[in-house]
């Protein structure tokens, strides 16, 4: 599922798209896996009686529960969020049927950070952390190739101007030729 191009702007490309890594799918599989197996046990081993149906019922409820709670759930949540670098700013994008996007322009960055477990750093994921101005922090939690996208990070970081360049800019050029219309005596 590509991005939506509509969330862009004119000029704004793509640098970088990556979901989080596939280690998040791994127990929400294994559930989904031991709730269909709980429901086959339960179907082969329970007698056709009564009281077996309604064993079978009430086997087939819990393991629906839970198979869709940690299993299905999971993995659509992983399935819809997503992580967009481009060359102005980092997008957040999540949710199955409430969607959640978030913008963090890269000009008010001031910190990244990289934290990797023993595991993490055998699949090359991590979890990277991005402080902005005004105690804004966005946290993307299993990152696939962690160090690539930290250093694409920096690098787009490194070309977007300072926020402090453009708002002097803006500011200083009325002010040099302006007047207030009143004259100092």
């Amino acid at each position: 599922m590509a991005f939506p191009e509509d969330v862009l702007a004119d000029e704004e490309e793509i640098v970088l798209h990556v979901r989080p890594h596939w280690k998040a799918v791994v127990l929400p599989v294994v559930v989904v896996l031991l709730a269909l197996a709980g429901l086959i046990m339960g179907l082969v081993l329970l007698p056709s009686t009564d009281g077996g149906r309604i064993g079978l019922l009430l086997i087939a409820a819990i393991m629906l529960y839970y198979g869709g709670r940690y299993g299905l759930y999971p993995l659509l949540d992983w399935r819809c969020t997503e992580y967009v670098l481009t060359g102005e700013r980092l997008l957040m994008q999540r949710g199955i049927v409430d969607r959640e996007r978030r913008d963090l322009p890269l000009n008010r960055v001031n910190d990244h950070a990289l934290t990797q477990s023993l595991l993490d750093r055998l699949l090359g994921s991590g979890t990277l952390t991005i402080d902005s101005i005004g105690d804004q922090r966005a946290v993307l939690a299993g990152v696939p190739a962690a160090q690539l996208v930290q250093s694409t990070l920096y690098e787009l970081i490194e070309l977007a101007p300072a926020p402090d360049e453009d708002e002097e800019e803006t500011e200083a050029e009325p002010q040099r030729g302006s007047s207030s219309g009143r004259r100092s005596r």
